[in-house]
Formats: structure tokens, C-alpha cells, sequence
């Protein structure tokens, strides 16, 4: 049997089945001894039917035991050890992106997309594949956002706006000006287009990642906001002073794991305190920094108002104004959720900026 590979990463040799790390695995194989498997740190490579193997990972899952609730610590590493397990199941692609599996769907376009081609058999967690058809599914029907009136497009690997309190803030906060705005952290582009649909001439926004990048810049022509916006990939803020910095940096100080948790955890708070420290610097006289931020941090003591305010302050800025809202997503209304007594507490704030 050939070497397998992940895909998109042709010099990354998985395993060489027969192996001690990967045995075959077909429809005759329970959960329990899925996970049993897996918990011993050996892969499992999928050759029975599509549909069993997706009722397989979700019966595992459903016996992995959750974390109690409220202890965001054991929370984490429920998530970290769960991913782990899970991602051991794997099913194969051919060259092409094919899944050959029975009743298996066509992955090739939405695997194309993002590892590029593939000239070797490959293996690829069924979990990641999931991850992989469900952007796909979202890139091509895109998500309704309200202050916008029309449909964002996320990419792959792109944190989407399902959550859009902190959109509508953006939307209604009065403007201190049309003339530019900086939108730092883009992602899809969803600020920086409601920032152009509110009238304002030109927006320019950044970010890190190349296929946020990509991605914002797709949307905002997709929206008609190509002449009146620039989507630069650098670290916070691009050259000059605007007289509106918008920011809405992850909200939970953390490592990161997967590439969306870039959107939900902040290491060291870096973006956070940069996008403070920097602002100074890149307003014009009279300007305002909007920082977009849940207090879901504080709700879970991994930061306290004290500290946030601290760091306005060092940065040399004032606090002018700020406009709060109550979160409306599933899992703050869900008494299910783990973290359900932070979630039903949380706050996501506006809060208007200034030297």
C-alpha cells in the first residue's frame, strides 16, 4: 500500500499502513473500541461506507464525558482531548480529492480549495474533512447579516459572523467621521463593509492571514465596496492616521489550537494591547478607537475590567463612550453549556476610544 499523506502537505508522511500507529477500520467497528483505539494513540483508517463512518464519529463523540460545569480549565482541556481523539479517525482521498468510500460525496472542489491539488493518496481526518464541506456549504450560500442587508461569504479557515451583536454595534454607533476608517483584523470583511455601506469614503482593512485576506477582499467586491475599500495583509495597522480605528480583537486570552481559534483566543492578549498601544499613533486629532470586546473574559476570571482599563490607559487613551449589548446566540440561552452561568452574564461593548 502506498505512503499516505495529509493533504496539502506532500512531505508529511501520516503512516505507512501495515503500522503501528494506523489499523484499517470498517463498519463492523463499535465506538467503544474507536475510542479505545484512539485513546491508545493509534489512527484509524476508514474503508467501509461514508454514512457509517460519520454515525461512527458522532458516536464517539457522544462518549467522550463532558467537562462539569463552570471550570473553564477542565472545559479547555474536554475540548483539546476531544479533538484529539476524534481526529484520529481518518478516512482516505485518492488522487484528485476523491473519497472512495460507498456513498461517499464529491469533496473535490471543496478539497481542492483548500490544499491545493492532490497526486497522491492521502488521509485526511473525517473531522477536519467535515470542517472542510461545512465552509464549502457556507462559502456558497453565505450568511445573512442584518446591518448589511445582504449575505457575507466566509472562506475556510475564516472566522464567520454568526455572531453579529458586535456588527450591529458598529452599525449604530454614531460616526465621528466619513472621511477613512481603519478596520483592523477584517477577517471576512463584515466591518469594514458595514463601515462602507454607513457612507464612509474609503476603508482600508488588515489582517494576518492570507486567506482572510482573500476573503474580505471577495466580499467586498462581491458587495460593490471594490473602489471604496483595500484589504492589506499586515500585522494591525497599515501606513497613516484614520479619524475612525474599528477593532474587534479575539475576546479570550489563550493559545490557540486550530486555525478559527485564532478568532476566539488571544495569547498574551497581544492584539488586544497592540491594537490599544498603537492607536495613538494612527488617529488623527479628534479621532476615535472603536475596541469591540465581550467581558466574557472576566465572566470566566481569565481577565479583569481593572486590567482592560489599566492598558486603555498606558496606551495613553480615554474612554468617551461605551454602547453595550446582551448576547443572543444558542449557547447563551442553552442551561446545557458548560460555560452557560458566563455566557448568560456576558456583555459585548463598544467602547469609543480616544487620546
Amino acid at each position: 500500500m502506498p505512503h499516505l499523506v495529509l493533504p496539502g502537505e506532500p512531505d508529511r508522511l501520516l503512516f505507512s499502513p501495515p503500522s503501528r500507529h494506523a489499523v484499517a477500520a470498517d463498519d463492523r467497528l463499535s465506538a467503544d473500541a474507536a475510542l479505545r483505539t484512539a485513546a491508545s494513540g493509534v489512527a484509524l483508517l476508514w474503508h467501509g461506507d461514508y454514512p457509517a463512518v460519520r454515525r461512527l464519529l458522532t458516536a464517539m463523540s457522544r462518549r467522550i464525558p463532558g467537562p462539569p460545569p463552570d471550570d473553564y480549565p477542565r472545559y479547555r482541556a474536554d475540548r483539546a482531548r476531544r479533538a484529539r481523539l476524534l481526529s484520529l479517525l481518518y478516512v482516505p482521498l485518492d488522487p484528485g480529492h476523491v473519497l472512495p468510500l460507498r456513498r461517499a460525496p464529491d469533496v473535490r472542489d471543496a478539497c481542492t480549495d483548500v490544499y491545493g491539488p492532490l497526486e497522491v493518496p492521502a488521509a485526511v481526518p473525517l473531522r477536519e474533512l467535515l470542517g472542510v464541506l461545512g465552509a464549502a456549504e457556507w462559502r456558497r450560500t453565505g450568511i445573512a447579516v442584518a446591518a448589511l442587508g445582504a449575505r457575507i461569504h466566509p472562506q475556510y479557515g475564516v472566522f464567520a459572523p454568526v455572531r453579529q451583536e458586535y456588527v450591529d454595534l458598529v452599525a449604530e454607533t454614531p460616526l465621528p467621521s466619513r472621511d477613512l476608517a481603519f478596520d483592523i483584523g477584517t477577517g471576512t470583511g463584515v466591518l469594514a463593509a458595514v463601515l462602507a455601506r454607513r457612507g464612509v469614503r474609503h476603508v482600508v482593512a488588515t489582517d494576518t492571514d492570507p486567506r482572510a485576506v482573500a476573503c474580505a477582499t471577495e466580499n467586498l467586491a462581491r458587495l460593490g465596496f471594490a473602489t471604496c475599500t483595500e484589504v492589506l495583509r499586515t500585522d494591525l495597522y497599515p501606513p497613516g492616521r484614520a479619524p475612525l480605528v474599528v477593532g474587534n480583537p479575539p475576546w479570550l486570552p489563550g493559545r490557540p489550537r486550530t486555525p478559527l481559534d485564532h478568532a476566539v483566543y488571544d495569547p498574551g492578549s497581544r492584539m488586544l494591547r497592540g491594537f490599544l498601544d498603537r492607536a495613538r499613533k494612527h488617529l488623527t486629532p479628534g479621532g476615535e478607537a472603536w475596541l469591540v470586546l465581550s467581558d466574557l473574559a472576566e465572566h470566566l476570571g481569565l481577565r479583569t475590567r481593572e486590567e482592560l482599563l489599566a492598558w486603555i490607559d498606558a496606551a495613553g487613551l480615554r474612554v468617551i463612550g461605551r454602547v453595550d449589548t446582551a448576547p443572543r446566540h444558542p449557547r447563551a440561552l442553552d442551561p446545557a453549556d458548560p460555560l452557560h452561568r458566563a455566557r448568560a452574564a456576558e456583555v459585548t461593548s463598544l467602547w469609543r476610544l480616544s487620546p
